[in-house]
């Protein structure tokens, strides 16, 4: 049996970005309903890439560890209020041709029954940093 949490805090929210940076994906969907959604912040739609449903949300989250194998969300910082909340954050990552990203963030969130309904990204556009020399 599933245990519910009453509402979701910002405790709740430190730890679903603890799980992303321990790139734990079965803790992440821990967090998530069955119907769960999430809109990356990059994609070919006006609301980057939809992921619907728990498998899809998954292949998802999978994926920006597939593209950044070292992702780190940095300086988090969290706001609920009632059901919706948002943490803010700045991403790191390397991708495989060496380009490094830092961009700051923020992730809008939509709850319901004590998890996390919807997880909309957005980041901040900025030229990936040339790869060094060294």
């Amino acid at each position: 049996m599933q245990t519910v949490i009453p509402e979701v805090t910002t405790d709740v929210l430190q730890a679903f970005a603890d799980a992303w940076n321990r790139h734990d994906v079965d803790a992440l969907m821990s967090f998530m309903t069955e119907d769960c959604v999430f809109e990356s912040s990059a994609g070919a739609d006006d609301c980057g890439t939809r992921y619907m449903g728990r498998d899809a949300v998954r292949a998802g989250f999978a994926e920006v560890w597939e593209i950044f194998p070292d992702a780190h969300w940095g300086n988090a910082r969290h706001f609920v209020q009632g059901d919706r909340g948002v943490s803010e954050w700045t991403f790191t990552g390397t991708r495989a041709d060496g380009t490094r990203v830092e961009v700051h963030g923020c992730d809008l969130f939509t709850f319901r029954d004590g998890k996390i309904l919807l997880k909309n990204s957005y980041r901040k556009n900025r030229p990936p940093i040339a790869k060094s020399m060294r």
